[in-house]
């Protein structure tokens, strides 16, 4: 079966798996987070040496603000009780996202991360945390505006491949395969560059709910798919 190098999940529907219990939504949430560790263990079991992981959209800071509250402090327990562990497994941690105006035990947490694990080979866990794909985009282009604005580059050397070591992602491949729980059937401003030629897969299941079987279940559907590129399926020869 083929298996791709990069997986990424937007892990949706934490809040209405606590409301199908009666459970308020950060119970939900810790149960994502314990899908989340799952999900990170079974990776490189599976074959997969990158997986990107949506864990904090920029559109996230409009929920209530007890809501985000409870989000900040699980990143935290999730850094400060898992990142050892993660070490000790051979995971690098990346942090994509704006940093600008995070607070700065955040900040500091999420640069901790990267640097303890910056030589880990095992799985790459990339982290979007106040991350937008948009948002993404658009800070690229400022820094590929300002190089121009310096003298430092050309306009004219501007090419995809210049803009993609632009973005948050420079020196990870594009995913090859995107999950979504939930059934919901949208990107929701994620990955929307790197995504371009991505296989998409929209599980019902909400992300607490996410298994190893679920994972694996989706590794068979993207096998089954032809990847083309744009281009056309191989053509029999006539005789």
């Amino acid at each position: 079966m083929a298996t791709p190098a990069h997986v990424a999940i937007i892990m949706d529907g934490n809040g209405r798996w606590a409301k199908a219990r009666g459970l308020p939504r950060l119970a939900g949430h810790r149960a994502g987070v314990e899908a989340l560790r799952n999900a990170v263990r079974a990776a490189p079991e599976l074959g997969i040496s990158y997986l990107t992981v949506y864990a904090f959209s920029s559109e996230n800071w409009s929920r209530p603000k007890s809501e985000v509250s409870d989000l900040m402090g699980l990143l935290k327990i999730f850094i400060r009780r898992d990142l050892a562990d993660l070490h000790r497994s051979g995971v690098r941690v990346r942090i994509i996202g704006d940093r600008e105006g995070l607070e700065p035990d955040i900040r500091a947490l999420l640069e901790e991360a990267e640097t303890l694990t910056v030589a880990n080979r095992a799985l790459t866990l990339v982290i979007a945390f106040n991350y937008g794909g948009r948002d993404e985009i658009a800070r690229a282009a400022r820094r590929l505006a300002m190089a121009v604005q310096r003298g430092e580059l050309d306009a004219e050397a501007i090419t995809s491949d210049r803009f993609a070591a632009a973005l948050d992602t420079a020196g990870i491949p594009d995913p090859e395969l995107v999950i979504r729980t939930s059934g919901e059937l949208r990107l929701s401003n994620f990955l929307l560059w790197q995504a371009a030629y991505s296989e998409l897969v929209f599980l019902p299941c909400f992300w607490p709910d996410f298994s190893r079987e679920h994972f694996v279940e989706a590794l068979r559907v993207f096998a089954g798919r032809e990847r083309r590129f744009g281009g056309i399926e191989p053509q029999e020869a006539v005789s």
